[in-house]
């Protein structure tokens, strides 16, 4: 294992590959939880779920980032991104909680953009904060 940490090119495409499986196992878990076919809806020109999803993938690979860039072994990075993967999915169940006027992933998958656009935020700053923490 010790060859990867002594090649940056092996090393970068480590790092690349863990993040392309994080996002894919995550988009994977966020697909179930929401009340909605991510991939159905952008696919059909949602653009507010395009936007939520987008957030998400942008909130993931940004807490990934830190991760790298704050750890020195595989393992570790994969453990924090983790750790962060599960504060970034909270983040998503506190938001449909708060807003108790309306059910978020209803007014996603209705295409409302103003929605759409909050929880690509939510995620984005969320992710800051939670890169932020990772040591």
């Amino acid at each position: 294992m010790d060859f990867i940490y002594e090649n940056d090119f092996l090393l970068t495409a480590a790092y690349f590959m863990i993040a392309i499986i994080a996002i894919v196992i995550s988009l994977v878990i966020f697909e179930i939880v929401t009340k909605y076919k991510n991939w159905v809806q952008i696919r059909q020109g949602n653009v507010a779920v395009a936007m939520a999803t987008g957030g998400k993938i942008f909130g993931i690979a940004n807490v990934f980032r830190f991760s790298i860039e704050h750890n020195d072994t595989i393992l570790k990075t994969v453990v924090w991104g983790g750790f962060g993967f599960v504060l970034l999915l909270l983040a998503y169940f506190i938001f449909e909680f708060l807003t108790t006027g309306f059910k978020v992933d209803e007014e996603i998958e209705k295409g409302n953009t103003a929605v759409g656009l909050i929880s690509l935020f939510i995620s984005i700053g969320v992710s800051y904060v939670i890169g932020a923490s990772i040591t």
